[in-house]
C-alpha cells in the first residue's frame, strides 16, 4: 500500500518530473518542477488552498512518482515527452492530433524536387507552409512540377545509358537523367516556382487563365477543367495571405481563448511578412485558468514535433517559464528563438489585429460546439435506447471484407467515439487461412485475431469496443456472434439492413429492428461508419493488389528485370496495353531483344514459347 504522507518525506529537492496515478496505476497528471519537495507537497495541502479543478484531481491520487534531472531543461523535455506517451486526463493536452501539410523544396538534391511533407527537418531544403489545405497542396505540387517540368523520380545519380520514364516521353519533365536540360536552367525554373510559392502568384495566375480560356476555344473541355481546378488550388492557398508589414519575417501568433467546451488555442502564421492563415485547436479544461500556462504547454506540446519553429512567437502574456522555453526552443531551432509580448509597434499591431479576430472566430467555435454537442447527444440517447443501457461515451467498431474474386483478401476495423472516428484506432488485416471469396469466413478469422490480441493485452487493441456494427444484416452478424461466444466476449452485435437502393434504411438487434428515420443522428453516424470502412478496406486492397499486381507480372518474366521494367511501362504506359501488344511491337522498346520480347508476349498469352 502507497503511504503518500511517507513518500513526501522522501521527496529531494532537485527538479524533475512527477507523475501522478490513479487507483488502477493510470498516470492522470504529469509536472515538472524546479524542487520535486516544494511543487509535490503543495497538492496535498488543506483542501481549501486548493482550486476546484486541483481539487478534483487530488481526490484520484493514489500514488505517485518522481525522475529526477540535473537540470530544468532536462525536466521541461522530460515532461514533454511524458505527456504525449500518457495523455494524462488532467494535463493541458493539444488535443488535434493533425499535422498540417508543407511543400518542400529539395534544395539538399543537386537536382531539386516539389513534394508534399508532414514532416521538418533540418535537411537543407526549403520549406513553404503550413497550409490548412492537403487537397490543394496536392494540386500545387502536381502543377509546378508539370508547368516548369521539374524531376518528380528521387534518384539523384544516373549512369549510362539510363532509360528515362514515362514523364519524359509525355513531356512532363525535362529529362534531366539523360542530360536533356543543364542544370542552370533547371535552377531558374525551380527558383521560379519558388517565387510562386512566396506568394508571387500573378504570373502563374495568369499563365492558367490563358490555358483555360485556350482549350475551352478549342472545345477541350476536360482540359479547361483541369485548368479551372488548378486556379481553385492556388486561390485556396493564396486566399490568406495578405501583406501585413515589409519590415516583419517569420513569426508565429500564440492566442488562448475559452469557449463553450473549454479553451482553445489559436495560431496565426505570419510567413516572409504576409499573414499566411490560422488554426485552431481545443486544448480542453485546465487545472489552473492561466491562459500564459495554456499558452506554455500548447507551445511545447506543438513545438515539440517535426514542424517550423520561426524566429519570434508573439504571446499575450509573459510565460511563467520563459526563459526555460526560449533556451529549449533555440535548441530545437539551431538558432536564436524570442517570445515576447509587443507593447508598441508594428508587432504589437499584428498582436491587436489577430486577437480581434479570435473574438469573431470563438463566436464560429462556439456555435459549432452547441450544434455538434446537440448531435452528439441524439447519437447517444439513440443508442442507450436502442440497446437498453445508460452511457455517456459510445465506442463502436465497424468491420469490412475487400477481394477480387477471393484473391488479395483483407479486412479493416474502423472505430467511432460518439460519432467521431477515431483514426488511430484503425486496423487492417491481411486473411491468412481462408481462400476463395469467402467473407463470413474472412470476419471470423479477423474478430478472432483482433479480439485475441486484446487477450494478449496488446496496447493497440486493449480497449474493446461497447458494440460492433455489422454491414450486411442478419448474417454477418450471426458469424461475428458465433466468434464472441467461442472467446466468452459479452459484446452487443449489431447489423446495418440496407434497402433495394443499397441505403441503410435500419439498425437490428435480436428482434429488434429500428427504423432509421426516426433517428437522424444515429442514421448518420452509421451511414458514416459504412462509408469510411469501406473505404479503408479497398484502399487496402486496392494497394496490395497493385503491389501484386506488377511483382507478379513483370517481375516474374525471365528476362526482365528493372530497367526493362521501366522501359516497358514507359513505351507503352501500362501493363494492360503491353499486355495487347504484339511481339514486333514489344521488341521495339530500347534495350529489349526478340527472345524476351516473345517471354513477355508468351507470358501474357499463355503460349509456349519454342527452344
Amino acid at each position: 500500500m502507497f503511504d503518500i504522507k511517507e513518500n513526501l518525506k522522501t521527496l529531494p529537492d532537485k527538479p524533475g518530473v512527477y507523475l501522478h496515478k490513479n487507483n488502477v496505476g493510470e498516470v492522470i497528471y504529469v509536472g515538472k518542477a524546479v524542487s520535486l519537495k516544494n511543487r509535490v507537497r503543495q497538492y496535498f495541502q488543506s483542501p481549501d488552498r486548493l482550486l476546484p479543478k486541483v481539487r478534483a484531481m487530488v481526490s484520484h491520487i493514489e500514488e505517485f512518482e518522481y525522475i529526477t534531472t540535473d537540470t530544468e531543461m532536462e525536466a521541461l523535455i522530460l515532461e514533454c515527452n511524458l505527456i504525449k506517451k500518457y495523455m494524462p486526463k488532467y494535463n493541458v493536452l493539444l488535443r488535434d492530433d493533425k499535422t498540417y501539410p508543407y511543400i518542400k523544396v529539395t534544395l539538399n538534391e543537386e537536382w531539386p524536387r516539389i513534394v508534399k511533407t508532414r514532416r521538418v527537418t533540418g535537411d537543407g531544403a526549403k520549406y513553404f507552409g503550413p497550409y490548412a489545405d492537403a487537397g490543394a497542396v496536392n494540386q500545387i505540387v502536381d502543377l509546378l512540377s508539370s508547368v516548369y517540368k521539374l524531376k518528380r523520380c528521387s534518384a539523384q545519380r544516373f549512369p549510362e545509358n539510363h532509360q528515362p520514364c514515362l514523364n519524359y516521353h509525355i513531356k512532363e519533365c525535362h529529362g534531366v537523367c539523360v542530360g536533356a536540360y543543364s542544370r542552370e536552367a533547371y535552377m531558374k525554373a525551380v527558383h521560379s516556382a519558388m517565387d510562386f510559392l512566396a506568394g508571387k502568384d500573378k504570373k502563374l495566375t495568369t499563365y492558367l487563365k490563358e490555358k483555360m480560356e485556350e482549350a475551352s476555344e478549342a472545345l477541350e473541355f476536360e482540359r479547361a477543367a483541369e485548368y479551372r481546378d488548378y486556379l481553385i488550388a492556388v486561390d485556396s492557398i493564396m486566399e490568406k495571405q495578405k501583406v501585413v508589414l515589409n519590415s516583419i519575417g517569420d513569426m508565429d501568433v500564440v492566442l488562448t481563448a475559452l469557449g463553450a467546451e473549454g479553451y482553445h488555442v489559436i495560431l496565426f502564421f505570419v510567413r516572409n511578412g504576409k499573414l499566411s492563415g490560422r488554426e485552431s485547436f481545443f486544448m480542453g479544461d485546465a487545472l489552473e485558468e492561466d491562459r500564459a500556462a495554456i499558452a506554455s504547454s500548447f507551445i511545447q506540446q506543438y513545438y515539440s514535433g517535426n514542424t517550423v519553429i520561426p524566429k519570434e512567437i508573439l504571446v499575450e502574456q509573459e510565460l511563467a517559464d520563459h526563459d526555460l522555453v526560449e533556451q529549449w526552443l533555440t535548441k530545437l531551432r539551431g538558432s536564436a528563438v524570442k517570445i515576447f509580448t509587443p507593447q508598441k509597434g508594428d508587432k504589437k499591431a499584428i498582436l491587436d489585429l489577430t486577437r480581434r479576430d479570435v473574438v469573431e472566430m470563438m463566436k464560429v467555435l462556439d456555435d459549432r460546439a452547441r450544434n455538434e454537442q446537440e448531435k452528439t447527444d441524439a447519437l447517444v440517447a439513440a443508442l442507450n435506447k436502442f440497446f437498453g443501457v445508460e452511457k455517456d461515451v459510445w465506442r463502436l467498431e465497424a468491420y469490412d471484407i475487400s477481394n477480387t474474386n477471393g484473391v488479395d483478401s483483407v479486412g479493416a476495423m474502423v472505430v467511432f467515439e460518439n460519432g467521431k472516428p477515431q483514426r488511430r484506432d484503425y486496423r487492417r488485416f491481411k486473411i491468412r487461412t481462408i481462400e476463395g471469396p469467402n467473407d463470413y469466413g474472412s470476419l471470423q478469422e479477423v474478430l478472432y485475431r483482433r479480439m485475441r490480441r486484446a487477450e494478449k493485452n496488446d496496447p493497440g487493441f486493449s480497449k474493446l469496443p461497447d458494440a460492433i456494427m455489422m454491414d450486411g444484416g442478419k448474417a454477418q452478424v450471426s458469424a461475428v456472434e458465433q466468434v464472441l461466444t467461442a472467446m466468452k466476449i459479452d459484446i452487443p452485435v449489431a447489423g446495418m439492413v440496407k434497402d433495394d437502393h443499397h441505403r441503410t434504411r435500419g439498425l437490428v438487434y435480436g428482434d429488434v429492428e429500428l427504423d432509421l428515420k426516426t433517428e437522424p443522428a444515429l442514421f448518420k453516424c452509421l451511414g458514416t461508419m459504412q462509408e469510411e470502412v469501406h473505404r479503408f478496406a479497398i484502399e487496402y486492397h486496392r494497394g496490395l493488389r497493385n503491389k501484386n499486381m506488377q511483382r507478379s507480372v513483370l517481375d516474374e518474366i525471365e528476362g526482365v528485370g528493372e530497367k526493362r521494367k521501366q522501359a516497358l511501362l514507359a513505351h507503352f504506359g501500362s501493363v494492360d496495353k503491353l499486355s495487347k501488344a504484339e511481339v514486333s511491337e514489344i521488341a521495339e522498346v530500347d534495350g529489349l531483344n526478340l527472345p524476351v520480347a516473345e517471354r513477355i508476349y508468351a507470358y501474357f498469352h499463355k503460349s509456349v514459347v519454342k527452344p
